[in-house]
């Protein structure tokens, strides 16, 4: 318990207060970031580059967290319902400030996104993913002209990330959403709950899937991520699982801790290279069946996938990928270990 406090007081920290949300569109609603930090610059064409839609927000009350807002980001200049990410924060990112450049880029690419806070303490496992569910259920009820379900993925970080394969279960099994294009994207996944092999062994054949960590994480066992990886019924064509490490490029560290991807500690070419661009491949791979989008973002280590930019010579770390995943380091590395009594799958650590 004392380790959670440490985690949850570092990840409040980095957190930040939002104003208080609208409840109509804001179409006006101003970028909050831009430029990035390090010498690397934003893409300026093909996956990963900024999009041309404008980003507008609705906001309304959580329906099980008081006080608090879920906010939905979406291209303003839509017509329609556009497909939709559901996103799960984790520990500590209970405002969309905490990684707003994310929901932006993906609202600017045509998409919508789902942030939905749950409480940081004072409430269980099973709470928090009741509280996630039953807002993005909610986003879908109200918000039919925005939000379209035959083509959703699901995304998280952390304890976000190990909830998302629970949440998408839900969605694309109970709620049949994805019919036209499913996928999840989890970083640096905390424990799964309320997942069972036989859910894991029936997630629909259309479902595409990243799983990613990161190298100089000391926060959670890579060894929970593998455990899903290896026992989800995907394809080892429609999967892949990527370690990021730090790379130091004039000067300037791009750090692959757990904190990767993160608005407020760090916001620079890992964000765009490292988790952006592949995201933004992976939809349009899940969505549109593009096999160019595929060599990208479930490239089997293809160059495509792997090549990271350079600076005056210096290149950015290629990324790490394999269908076969195995530990790096030892359990003793991290605060929270796979064979960690509290996890419901310690049966499965490696």
């Amino acid at each position: 318990m004392k380790a959670l406090t440490r985690i949850i007081l570092a990840l409040l920290t980095l957190s930040a207060c939002s104003d208080d949300a609208n409840e109509e569109p804001d179409p006006t609603l101003p970028s909050t970031i831009d430029d990035l930090e390090g010498p690397i610059n934003k893409p300026t064409e093909g996956y990963g580059s900024d999009g041309t839609y404008t980003v507008a927000k609705i906001a309304f009350e959580s329906p099980t967290y008081e006080g608090k807002n879920v906010e939905v980001f979406y291209p303003e200049e839509a017509t329609g319902p556009v497909p939709t990410i559901f996103y799960s924060h984790p520990y500590g990112g209970e405002e969309s400030e905490y990684n707003l450049g994310l929901y932006e880029f993906i609202a600017k690419k045509g998409y919508a996104v789902v942030f939905a806070p749950y409480p940081t303490t004072g409430a269980s496992v099973e709470e928090r993913y009741e509280t996630l569910w039953e807002s993005f259920e909610k986003a879908v009820s109200d918000y039919p002209d925005i939000i379209e379900t035959e083509k959703v993925g699901f995304m998280g970080h952390s304890f976000g990330g190990g909830a998302s394969f629970s949440l998408a279960y839900k969605g694309f099994v109970e709620e049949g959403w994805g019919e036209n294009g499913r996928f999840i994207f989890t970083m640096a996944q905390w424990f799964s709950y309320d997942l069972s092999d036989t859910q894991l062994q029936n997630f629909p054949s259309n479902t595409k899937l990243i799983t990613q960590v990161y190298d100089d994480d000391v926060t959670n066992d890579h060894r929970m991520a593998i455990d899903i990886f290896k026992h989800i019924n995907i394809s080892d064509a429609e999967k892949d699982f990527i370690l990021i490490k730090s790379s130091t490029v004039d000067g300037y560290t791009y750090s692959a801790e757990h904190n990767l991807p993160n608005t407020q500690a760090a916001y620079d070419a890992y964000d765009y290279y490292g988790i952006y661009r592949l995201l933004d491949a992976l939809i349009d791979y899940s969505f549109n069946g593009n096999s160019t989008a595929k060599k990208v973002a479930l490239g089997n280590g293809s160059p495509e996938q792997i090549t990271m930019p350079s600076y005056d010579g210096q290149a950015l770390e290629p990324l790490v990928v394999t269908d076969d995943p195995t530990p790096l380091y030892a359990q003793s590395n991290y605060l929270f270990k796979c064979g960690a009594a509290s996890n419901p799958r310690s049966a499965y650590c490696e």
